[in-house]
């Protein structure tokens, strides 16, 4: 090797060194992340937009029984967001719920469901992510009282509830439920609004889709399994369909809040054919009697 090419050398492996390695290699297709992106509605909890905040800069509060969440800044700003993560380090985050330094996370952040998505998912949704604006904004420090606020609390917590993915298909079922399975349980990640949780914040199965009491942002989520009297039995499957292109429900209400948000940068930019997926999907759950919307009436 000749000096100048030598030279040459020790300079990309220093850049290498100084730029974290391959954290900025991409190996996701970003096209295909465009649309998982909008299946995981990533927008709505990492982007403060009562405040017009930037895109993913993070700062949206999320209210809980526990305390006051704030979305993260995921960005591409390798400071404050996530610009020096490898792909490795979205993946373990993402199914395992394991910060790139070995941390636990909190299940606010929905891991439990994003468990199940698969690694190409994965990798194509950093690869999108990582074509988006980098923004240089610190992250909003939770305010969670003791003791929900040690993470060795959250280590505890997947002890007793977290089940690694990923979602395997249902054999028995054919390619459209399981599509909708999947958006509806692991990139949609529904169940963690719309299903009760116990004391300690495990979702209670046996209640599965039938609403909450307490969902997201402290208000309550519907039930929306096919029960007639407190869920969505009485709604055609196009009914379904078109509320999540629009928002619009059978009576002519328009869902608003963070359901209005979910549908206009989640399921609105999905194919009419994914739409379709996870409403037969919803249709063909266990229909459940939501007791504590009953109560309230």
């Amino acid at each position: 090797m000749t000096r100048a090419r030598a030279v040459v050398a020790l300079l990309a492996t220093a850049a290498f060194v100084l730029s974290g390695g391959d954290a900025g290699a991409q190996t996701g297709d970003p096209n295909r992340g465009e649309i998982v992106f909008a299946a995981g509605n990533c927008t709505s909890c990492h982007t403060d937009l009562k405040n017009k905040g930037a895109l993913l800069a993070g700062g949206r509060a999320l209210e809980t029984p526990f305390g006051v969440f704030y979305g993260p800044n995921i960005t591409p700003d390798p400071v404050h967001g996530i610009g020096r993560w490898s792909d490795d380090d979205f993946i373990r985050a993402m199914r395992k719920g394991v910060s790139p330094k070995g941390e636990h996370y909190f299940p606010v952040f929905p891991y439990p469901a994003f468990t199940g998505m698969t690694d190409r998912d994965l990798r194509d949704l950093k690869a999108y992510i990582f074509t988006l604006p980098p923004v240089a904004q610190p992250n909003k420090p939770h305010q969670v009282p003791f003791p929900f606020n040690l993470r060795l609390g959250a280590r505890v917590w997947k002890l007793l509830y977290f089940r690694e993915g990923p979602l395997l298909p249902d054999s028995s079922r054919d390619a459209t439920w399981n599509r909708g399975r999947y958006l509806v349980e692991a990139a949609g990640h529904c169940a963690e609004c719309h299903t009760q949780r116990d004391r300690l914040g495990g979702l209670d199965r046996a209640r599965w889709m039938a609403g909450s009491a307490d969902g997201a942002e402290g208000k309550p989520a519907p039930n929306i399994t096919p029960e007639p009297k407190t869920g969505i039995g009485d709604w055609k499957t196009t009914d379904l369909v078109y509320f999540l292109e629009t928002g619009t429900l059978p009576d002519g209400d328009v869902a608003g809040g963070l359901m209005g948000e979910v549908i206009r940068y989640g399921t609105g930019r999905l194919s009419a054919d994914d739409r379709k997926a996870m409403a037969a999907y919803l249709k063909s759950l266990k229909p459940v009697v939501n007791k504590i919307q009953k109560a309230a009436k």
